[in-house]
């Protein structure tokens, strides 16, 4: 089953981190990706620019309204994704804790409804 993983974190995180935890946080993203492939369970991921670069869409009786930023106000930004093929919520559960964002952020995970 697919299921995809929201990535969220506070983007004011990244405001102090140094130039090695970034490095070390990288690193980490390329080791989970790595074995997410080599386990055969990838299917896709994508990292977004921060919210200032987002613009939000609203059509209300018929008139297409837009506003600069994300959709709403929260403590933790969507800063990327990924979309794995695993057998089950507890093993997609399981995937979620290895993605390193997880230790100071958070992951939603959430199975694709499949369209035919």
């Amino acid at each position: 089953m697919r299921y995809m993983f929201l990535i969220n974190s506070a983007e004011s995180h990244y405001e102090t981190v140094t130039e090695a935890e970034m490095g070390e946080l990288m690193a980490g993203y390329t080791r989970f990706d790595d074995e997410a492939r080599s386990e055969g369970v990838y299917v896709d991921s994508h990292r977004l620019q921060p919210t200032p670069t987002a613009t939000t869409v609203r059509v209300r009786k018929g008139e297409t309204l837009t506003t600069d930023g994300p959709f709403a106000e929260t403590k933790e930004q969507f800063g990327g994704y990924y979309v794995l093929d695993v057998a089950d919520l507890d093993a997609a559960i399981a995937w979620a804790a290895k993605i390193p964002t997880a230790n100071y952020g958070s992951i939603e995970v959430r199975p694709i409804w499949e369209m035919e």
